[in-house]
């Protein structure tokens, strides 16, 4: 499965984004991930959503963020709101399992990135 991410660009302090995670199959059966990698920085897990719809959020996305996945569309999205300079970042999607509260990518089931960008 190919995975493709959108919809990022430049965005202020306190605004809004919606980015979108779409594959070239079906990933109904598969747990859907973002990440995020600040230049210079690691990649970080940023939410999961599960195949039941569970979401889980790092503390930096917690009541900012809102991941969701519309399965007849192969697509899951990631709403950022209330948006800061630290959210900068190029955004990654990944397909993968949860094994006891742990996601697990798939190899090979990664999304080539979208840049977002938060000025003040």
């Amino acid at each position: 499965v190919q995975l493709q991410a959108s919809g990022g660009g430049l965005a202020q302090v306190g605004g809004s984004l919606k980015i979108s995670c779409r594959a070239s199959g079906t990933v109904s059966g598969a747990a859907v991930a973002w990440h995020r990698q600040p230049a210079g920085n690691e990649r970080e897990l940023v939410a999961t959503i599960s195949v039941g719809g569970t979401t889980w959020y790092a503390d930096s996305a917690k009541g900012r963020f809102t991941i969701s996945r519309d399965d007849a569309k192969n697509t899951v999205y990631l709403q950022m709101d209330s948006l800061k300079v630290e959210d900068t970042a190029i955004y990654y999607c990944s397909a993968g399992g949860i094994l006891q509260g742990t996601y697990y990518p798939i190899k090979d089931h990664w999304g080539q990135g979208t840049q977002v960008t938060v000025s003040s």
